[in-house]
């Protein structure tokens, strides 16, 4: 089915809900046989004047939205469409309020709308990191210097990094970056990450972080010393370096205020647009609806 070129186009293309529903149909239903959610029967009728799916068997009546993030969503799909062109395309993320303008929605339902998309937007690698890989870890919290001298005095005790979160991320050069929210720093928590997503006899860089000791029994591993320099010949961490700028752009710049149960999310959502980087806004829209099926994500489950 076609797919629009840029934004103006997806916008007016999707503004016609029975075109919306084609393009759900022949994602959910390549074969063009539909299927029914609750029995399984393939006897389905249409009823046209409310744009519904009918079963012929168990009689259940059911949308083009089920079984998808937007199932029992009142919103209409030219509106979820455009979201998701917007919230995978936009390389700084769009904040809730603006996407809510955008809509003409509630901000509470484009929070709702952009966290169900961010589901979708999930991806996991499906082969080893090869070649030569950088490992590094970030922190994400609140600066101290904008802090109150009370709030400050009784959050910060210690070093800066004190009461934030940590981002630890793998990247391979030139290709995909795996990254997530971990506890802690600890070698027994960074150390089985790298192991798990990077192939054996890769060249592993990382800082200078002692966690990262013992990695020469599985790949090169070489490391740097920040306090000294930031570059020797080929070993570097200035593509994680740059993967951390752009979270920090989105987080600190569009979202600015991000709740610490949910930064997986947001980092999820960036190291999604870094891997589909070199895709056109076309291509990342499409991928990123094929991903919506078979995930949901309640209100209830989110705020819960």
């Amino acid at each position: 089915m076609k797919t629009p070129e840029t934004l103006i186009e997806a916008v007016r293309y999707f503004s016609d809900i029975d075109l919306c529903n084609e393009y759900m149909k022949q994602l959910k239903w390549p074969d063009g046989k539909i299927v029914c959610p609750a029995c399984g029967g393939d006897r389905i009728g249409e009823i046209k004047t409310r744009r519904m799916l009918r079963c012929k068997d168990c009689r259940k009546q059911f949308s083009y939205k089920v079984g998808t993030i937007f199932e029992d969503s009142p919103l209409g799909l030219d509106k979820w469409f455009v979201a998701v062109w917007c919230v995978t395309n936009a390389k700084n993320g769009i904040s809730s309020h603006e996407l809510a303008r955008a809509l003409g929605v509630t901000q509470k339902s484009a929070w709702h709308m952009l966290h169900r998309i961010r589901l979708a937007m999930q991806d996991r690698p499906k082969s080893k990191l090869r070649g030569t890989v950088e490992a590094d870890e970030t922190f994400v919290g609140g600066k101290g210097k904008n802090m109150h001298k009370a709030k400050r005095k009784a959050k910060i005790k210690g070093r800066g990094t004190v009461g934030k979160m940590i981002v630890q991320g793998v990247l391979e050069r030139g290709g995909r970056v795996v990254a997530g929210v971990v506890k802690d720093s600890k070698r027994r928590t960074l150390q089985p990450n790298v192991r798990q997503v990077v192939d054996q006899g890769a060249t592993v860089y990382t800082d200078a972080l002692k966690s990262y000791e013992g990695l020469e029994d599985t790949y090169l591993h070489e490391t740097i010393d920040h306090a000294r320099e930031y570059v020797r010949g080929d070993c570097h961490t200035n593509s994680m370096e740059n993967f951390w700028s752009l979270l920090k752009r989105c987080i600190n710049g569009t979202y600015i205020s991000v709740m610490p149960w949910h930064l997986s999310r947001y980092v999820d959502e960036q190291a999604y647009r870094y891997n589909y980087r070199k895709t056109s806004d076309s291509q990342r829209f499409a991928d990123a609806m094929s991903k919506t099926i078979g995930k949901r994500l309640t209100y209830a489950a989110l705020v819960g």
